[in-house]
């Protein structure tokens, strides 16, 4: 692997620090002129915030100009979820599963968005308090190994649009960032602990705890330390795993709305794969594991340092930096059951990105112009070696080095006039991609650069309702593995889709309300063909998704008659469809027409009552979407399923701080599957009826 200082690093660097210099040099335009302007206009504060999905608009999710779904920390202990795949699923156009050789493993995250493919993630930006989650966002953004664990999340905040001028590359299926908790922002040590044991009604239990500690001290320095680990089985026989996830947060006030912050972390985990079964192994026994073998293990050290500037009451500088060193390495049963494969591979990533954001009015508007540059450096190896399970013997070992530099200019501009918000944005992409085998003269390389407009619209109705439409473009470059696949008869192209949404979001005092309409044009759309080894990767051409999101939450006034209940609903139809090739007009694999979830809850003195249900329509599992099922349950219709979750919580009396949680997940012990898309195929089992009890501790 690649480790040494790399000439171009330093030339970015320097690019960046002077691009940064020369923003703070930036006057203040027309400041006085345009509190003057906003107070006239009667228009709500804009906040002058680079984080898109920081605090800078997380307390305006009613006025943004497209889908969008916040949860935070209270929500998701109400769903009861064990892991991240279960919260996901309150979002609607988001689709959770664990289609892959990873099923039920804590190593991996599925999440498909408006019809997209869920296995490991591949087209959405996942991130992480605004950090890329993926080991190699560019060449490998796929998310085998997610180094995320629910515990440690304060707040998931979901964009399925409407953003894609800042983020990137490949934020098609949105943009997804999970907020790990925060140092407290008064004096004083707090925290809490925490430990929960789910038992399955099928396979083993596991047992998921977790720590928080943290204070701010009179001087400035804010620390957290934040702890959580998991150690079982899951719900197939001899599947277990276990994870530990450590990090540090400091936060340091300089003065004058300056602060710097940063994030010291570590992941590691192991974690046995059951895979996948034969439909007469199914019949049989559901649970089973026919894979003893098979196992998934990596580790992550990272850390990320950033600078924050409130310069003004019109001015704001930001500069951010991050490294992360990971390693992930499988040991899979290849088909036949004569060969172990071994895949070890390991990434560095670096980047760094400031941005600058300006007030200034122009006649009767208000502009927030934010101007930014990102520069990312991917460098890793992925090594190959197959052993012979008879004899033990060990083959040749292949390794192949990836290289990506990529580079991206943003400039948007959020425009207040009258009641209207109108947000026009350019990113330009310029990436350069090479992969090479060792010991040979076998080179991959591919360029891209590419301008991607975007435009977001809001109209303020009133102080309830916003009408918001939006344009955005989206690049999708060809990643590290899918270039071995390239030849003159399969020359993969980078895929490019266009996004489009209408909507309307109602935020009241009791009720709140989104509806969406959503297309999603995909031109180029790169496909893994199933059940192929190693993966072979093609374009399929033209895509075409579109769909209604629908969500609503509502509480009972305290003081009426059904006082303490609320409610929640949401309902997703989505239509994604292949329009080119010989299966134009089917339906793209893995993923349902329909989705919805609903669910009450009912609170009474230290007591609250959760009931909730999910549901999932049919999937194929090919493009040619064949209904009747093979014999090794490599293919067929998936059915659809709905499964029931019921959860209660007490807040102990005369014990301070002290609360306890109980639930059942799959109340009826539904019994549903999904498939794998890998060489480990089969029919996998989903979660049966699951008991969880959870106490925590707080001070």
């Amino acid at each position: 692997m690649t480790t040494s200082t790399h000439p171009f690093r330093a030339r970015r660097t320097r690019c960046a620090a002077a691009i940064s210099l020369a923003l703070l040099a930036m006057p203040p335009l027309a400041a006085a002129q345009q509190a003057s302007d906003a107070d006239a206009a009667g228009l709500e504060t804009i906040h002058v915030s680079g984080d898109w999905l920081g605090t800078g608009l997380e307390t305006s999710v009613k006025t943004f100009p497209g889908a969008r779904t916040v949860v935070k920390k209270d929500t998701i202990e109400s769903t009861g979820a064990i892991n991240i795949g279960d919260l996901m699923r309150r979002i609607p156009g988001v689709q959770s599963s664990d289609n892959s050789g990873t099923a039920g493993s804590a190593i991996a995250l599925n999440i498909g968005v408006r019809g997209l493919t869920g296995r490991y993630s591949p087209r959405s930006t996942i991130l992480l308090d605004g950090i890329p989650l993926a080991s190699a966002p560019y060449g490998q953004p796929q998310l085998s190994f997610a180094p995320v664990n629910l515990n440690n999340i304060e707040s998931v905040d979901v964009i399925r649009g409407g953003g894609a001028v800042r983020f990137g590359p490949q934020n098609v299926g949105g943009i997804i960032n999970f907020k790990s908790r925060s140092i407290p922002a008064t004096p004083g040590a707090s925290g809490d602990a925490t430990l929960r044991y789910n038992s399955y009604g099928e396979g083993g239990s596991n047992k998921q705890y977790s720590a928080f500690i943290g204070s701010q001290a009179d001087n400035g320095l804010g620390v957290a330390l934040l702890y959580s680990g998991q150690e079982g089985s899951g719900w197939r026989a001899n599947s277990n795993e276990r994870f530990n996830d450590l990090a540090l947060k400091l936060r340091y006030d300089l003065g004058g709305g300056a602060e710097i912050n940063g994030k010291v972390s570590y992941y590691d985990v192991l974690s046995h794969t059951p895979g996948g079964l034969t439909v007469a192994q199914y019949n049989a026994n559901p649970f089973q594991n026919t894979r003893l073998r098979d196992f998934w293990k990596g580790d992550r050290k990272g850390f990320d340092l950033g600078y924050l500037n409130t310069i003004s009451d019109t001015q704001e500088f930001e500069i951010r930096t991050y490294f992360n060193q990971s390693s992930r390495a499988s040991s899979l049963v290849q088909p036949g059951g004569l060969v172990m494969r071994n895949q070890p591979r390991n990434y560095e990533t670096f980047g760094i990105e400031p941005r600058y954001t300006q007030r200034f009015a122009l006649g009767g508007t208000t502009h927030d112009v934010t101007v930014g540059y990102r520069y990312l450096r991917e460098r890793g190896t992925d090594f190959q070696t197959d052993q012979n399970i008879a004899t033990g013997l060990f083959g040749a070992t292949t390794a192949n080095n990836n290289k990506t530099d990529a580079n991206a200019v943003y400039i948007d501009d959020k425009i207040a006039l009258g009641k209207w918000r109108i947000t026009p944005g350019l990113r330009f992409e310029s990436i350069r991609t090479t992969r090479s085998l060792v010991g040979s003269t076998s080179v991959f390389e591919a360029t891209n650069n590419k301008p991607l407009p975007s435009i977001n619209v809001a109209y303020l109705l009133n102080d309830e309702l916003t009408l918001f439409s939006n344009y955005n473009t989206s690049f999708g470059v060809v990643q590290n593995t899918q270039l071995s696949t390239t030849s003159a008869a399969n020359p993969l192209a980078p895929e490019l889709a266009k996004t489009t949404e209408i909507g309307a979001r109602w935020k009241g005092s009791n009720l709140a309300m989104e509806a969406t309409v959503f297309n999603i044009r995909f031109d180029n759309q790169i496909e893994s063909i199933p059940n192929t080894t190693p993966a072979v990767f093609r374009n399929i051409g033209k895509t075409e998704h579109n769909g209604i999101e629908l969500a609503l939450d509502y509480s009972f006034d305290k003081a009426s008659l059904l006082g303490g209940w609320s409610l929640f609903a949401n309902y997703a139809y989505t239509r994604a469809l292949q329009e080119s090739g010989a299966t134009a007009g089917k339906d793209l694999p893995f993923y349902s027409r329909i989705t919805d979830t609903m669910g009450t809850r009912y609170e009474h003195g230290p007591w609250g009552f959760n009931l909730s249900t999910t549901h999932q329509s049919r999937q194929f599992s090919d493009t040619s979407n064949t209904v009747t099922e093979l014999a090794d349950g490599s293919n067929g219709q998936i059915p659809g399923y709905r499964i029931w979750n019921a959860q209660v919580d007490w807040k102990v009396p005369g014990a301070k701080g002290f609360d306890v949680f109980a639930g059942v997940n799959n109340l009826t012990d539904r019994r549903y599957y999904t498939r794998t898309t890998d060489g480990n195929f089969g029919r996998l089992v989903g979660a049966p009826r699951t008991l969880y009890v959870q106490g925590r501790y707080s001070f």
